[in-house]
């Protein structure tokens, strides 16, 4: 078999050598079809046959041909391992990424190997992994910035050890949003949480304090319109578990976006709109709920406007509300000067009161 695969390495050498750059994407763009197509029922040693084409032809592919071949492979059942390590210890996040994401062939060492030399792209990826344990949560913490420590907490499938939550819980002292989502994980120690906790209440009472008293009342009035759907028993938690774990793999993959949220809105898919608002605010879904069949619309739009979502998508969600009565032009202005005068930061505080 060694004989045989010297014999077709040196045979694609002499084929590839001299072509264009876009014949040589062709070709390994069904080198790689051929061997998805077949995976299923290839031996060991067939599979390694195409592992050494693979990595031949990626030594000579450019950028784009790579990222396609990277997210082609990152799911693959049985994938050629070699060429799977050596995209994702790519120098170039955009192809790395893929595989960093979503590949469970990828041995730990390497996995730790990337995540104590590599960038923060790099990390950023592996941090969206489904499964995390503590000795590759560690360097990610130690080493990542702020974005890869925000998708580290939201991300359900990472254990920390004792070090990295620790490490954690000190850079959220500095950092309320980090400190709002951490306190939310269920595996942060009583004491540090109580400390996070209070930090965060005065931190809001700062806020509070600091605004002009016309966005006060505006506050004033969106945390009692919160308040006043609570008198009607909200839905419990559970009713929300398919939908909390959609948007949760919609996030991981990508496409939680707002063309996303915005066909739920049309498709009257409310329990998603509902999780999707909740996560991208990262607020409980029990105050979201209520909002959504609020006839004040202000907490709604604040909900939304903290979500980053645009003003079509917003829109889109009051116009479709469920067992609401039809909003006027009127109110539609007046909701969209309510959008367009809060800041992002104030939107994200106030949902969060």
């Amino acid at each position: 078999m060694a004989a045989a695969s010297a014999t077709l390495i040196a045979e694609l050498d002499e084929a590839v050598d001299g072509r264009s750059p876009e014949q040589r994407a062709e070709i390994l763009r069904q080198v790689t079809n051929l061997f998805l197509s077949d995976a299923h029922r290839l031996s060991e040693s067939q599979i390694g046959l195409f592992d050494d084409v693979l990595i031949r032809l990626i030594e000579r592919a450019d950028t784009r041909t790579l990222v396609l071949l990277s997210n082609n492979l990152c799911q693959a059942s049985s994938p050629p391992r070699k060429a799977i390590r050596q995209l994702a210890l790519h120098e170039d996040a955009s192809i790395a990424a893929p595989v960093l994401k979503k590949s469970n062939h990828l041995p730990a060492k390497d996995l730790v190997e990337i995540a104590n030399t590599y960038g923060q792209q790099h990390l950023l990826a592996i941090a969206g992994r489904q499964t995390i344990h503590e000795s590759l949560s560690d360097p990610l913490v130690e080493r990542g910035e702020p974005a890869v420590h925000h998708a580290l907490i939201q991300n359900l499938g990472v254990r920390f050890s004792e070090a990295g939550c620790a490490a954690l819980v000190e850079k959220a002292r500095h950092d309320c949003q980090l400190a709002e989502r951490l306190v939310r994980r269920s595996d942060v120690p009583p004491g540090p949480r109580r400390e996070l906790i209070a930090k965060l209440g005065d931190a809001r009472m700062r806020f509070l304090q600091s605004v002009p008293p016309a966005m006060r009342e505006k506050i004033q009035t969106t945390v009692a319109t919160t308040a006043e759907p609570r008198e009607a028993p909200a839905p419990g938690p559970m009713d929300y578990a398919k939908a909390r774990a959609k948007i949760a793999e919609l996030s991981r993959t990508g496409r939680l976006n707002d063309s996303t949220v915005n066909r739920f809105a049309v498709g009257r898919e409310y329990e998603n709109v509902v999780a999707a608002l909740s996560f991208l605010s990262a607020v409980p879904i029990e105050v979201i709920a209520p909002l959504i069949k609020s006839t004040e619309l202000d907490g709604l739009i604040v909900a939304c406007k903290a979500a980053r979502l645009n003003w079509s998508t917003t829109t889109m969600i009051i116009h479709h509300r469920p067992d609401c009565a039809a909003v006027t032009k009127q109110e539609l202005e007046a909701g969209r000067v309510v959008f367009d005068t809060l800041s992002l930061s104030v939107a994200q505080r106030t949902i969060r009161f």
